[in-house]
């Protein structure tokens, strides 16, 4: 780049701001998330949503760091689309329940959870399916170390663990 500046490396101390101003931005991200989900619902609904999210990225983590896989930019843009997509989801099973809970007065709440979860559950496994399908096709279209072959794999183990988080643990 002809008269300008090129940088190409991120030395400690640039490093160490950029993770401490992503730790704030995710705290803030998931108190501002609890009291919107709490407005929206209850408080209990909003742990019952904020967990969930903390599992599908602690999977995804974990597995990553298992296999030494190195976090990039396409791997955080895949933590940041697993996290929408559970939340996504987990919401639309928390409507449900909350439809229900006006429409069928005087059952037990076990109950009224289950129908409610019946109720989505086939919405959610089209959902991770179809999602499923798309990224397993860009994980063995492309070759292991492209980019976009670890964005894929980030999402598979995130869709897997997402949908099994709305599911069970939401």
């Amino acid at each position: 780049m002809p008269g300008g500046i090129n940088v190409s490396e991120v030395g400690p101390s640039v490093g160490k701001d950029l993770k401490w101003a992503a730790l704030w931005s995710i705290i803030w991200s998931l108190v501002l998330l609890l009291a919107y989900i709490s407005y929206r619902f209850e408080f209990r609904f909003s742990i019952g949503a904020i967990v969930p999210l903390i599992h599908d990225v602690m999977v995804t983590l974990s597995i990553f760091s298992l296999l030494s896989k190195e976090i990039n930019l396409p791997t955080v843009a895949a933590f940041l689309t697993i996290i929408g997509f559970s939340l996504n989801d987990t919401i639309v099973v928390f409507d449900r329940i909350r439809e229900n809970t006006k429409l069928l007065k005087g059952w037990d709440y076990g109950d009224l959870l289950n129908k409610s979860i019946n109720q989505t559950l086939s919405r959610t496994i089209v959902t991770s399916l179809t999602v499923f399908m798309v990224v397993l096709a860009l994980f063995f279209f492309s070759r292991p170390g492209e980019e976009i072959n670890t964005f894929a794999f980030a999402m598979i183990v995130g869709v897997i663990a997402g949908s099994y988080s709305t599911i069970f643990i939401a």
